[in-house]
């Protein structure tokens, strides 16, 4: 869209741009122009315009659109990001386009999700305006099994991300629920499609939900003791569109990576994992044990020894692992 495209110069651009080379630039007229930057203002975008100076973007509504998380992307990566003011979820979003042949590297990046998914299928909160909602779409070459890392790795990439933009302190708990003052921030699903006659690996859909701007009252009375947001742990209001460019970019220097070496975030992820040296409850349908966690395994699985002397690795997908005393 024209609006999109006249809001990623001006996101560019320090000062104020003309509108003649903004047309020029577009190839539209400077009427065309003009409109955009109405249409822009009704958004709610801050928009100065001066004769003989141009445009000059002074706020924004704090909106995930495709010029404001666009204009922080390389020019190179912005044709395979698409953003939704509304949409039911991003990783079914992916996945009804790669039935379709989409490619590899498509972004989906919502505002606001009316039927977010989180793991075993439950539902995953995803109110306007305050959150990221953001799935990638990947087509990597290998066995099912060989893919079973790529979660545990993206944990740690959108870790990094927040981190670089937020100034934060973030850890992970096993196995890739993102934590900060203990409290959960971000979760992460991972689907896998298969090829029908042959099993073969078709695609991966990682989606990823981080609470940005959240305050504690937008939170369910039952999640406030556990579930928490960047803004409700650090005070500080986070540009969305910034944080989300910078998770697109973690997620693909991830997965370059991982193409070379299926446990390059092996270590990082060591570094990063707050469940380790803590009390845990294995949960096993009905069957619950308490154990202490010890270490992550090479193949990134949880190593617990129980009360009787017993040890176990324990494998993501086969049981579900609670803290104790408090811990989520």
């Amino acid at each position: 869209m024209l609006r999109d495209d006249v809001l990623m110069i001006l996101c560019t651009h320090e000062g104020y741009f003309s509108g003649a080379e903004i047309s020029r630039r577009l190839g539209v007229t400077r009427m065309a122009v003009s409109n955009a930057v109405r249409a822009l203002r009704d958004d709610g975008y801050e928009i100065d315009a001066v004769t003989n100076r141009g445009y000059c973007l002074r706020g924004t509504p704090g909106r995930l659109t495709q010029g404001e998380v666009c204009a922080f992307l390389p020019e190179q990566r912005r044709a395979l990001v698409r953003c939704f003011d509304s949409i039911d979820s991003t990783n079914s979003y992916l996945k009804r386009e790669a039935m379709q042949g989409a490619p590899h590297g498509l972004c989906a990046v919502a505002n606001e999700q009316t039927a977010g998914r989180g793991r075993s299928g439950r539902d995953f909160r995803s109110a306007a305006d305050c959150g990221i909602y953001l799935s990638l779409l990947l087509r990597p070459r290998c066995a099912p099994m060989e893919a079973a890392t790529l979660t545990s790795h993206a944990a740690v990439a959108v870790c990094q991300a927040i981190d670089r933009v937020c100034g934060c302190e973030t850890g992970i708990k096993w196995t890739n629920d993102i934590l900060l003052n203990e409290r959960k921030i971000c979760g992460t699903l991972t689907e896998l499609t298969l090829e029908g006659e042959t099993a073969a690996l078709d695609s991966v859909v990682i989606g990823i939900g981080v609470n940005v701007n959240n305050r504690m009252m937008d939170f369910p009375l039952e999640l406030r003791e556990k579930a928490g947001s960047i803004f409700s742990e650090t005070g500080q209001t986070v540009n969305r569109a910034k944080l989300t460019a910078a998770m697109i970019e973690a997620l693909d220097a991830m997965y370059a990576a991982w193409e070379h070496d299926r446990f390059a975030y092996l270590q990082q992820y060591r570094d990063r994992c707050l469940t380790v040296g803590r009390e845990v409850r294995v949960l096993r349908g009905d069957h619950v044990r308490d154990a202490l966690a010890q270490s992550v395994a090479e193949d990134f699985g949880l190593r617990v020894r129980y009360a009787d002397g017993t040890e176990e690795t324990l494998n993501a997908g086969e049981v579900t692992v609670r803290g104790k005393n408090g811990y989520i």
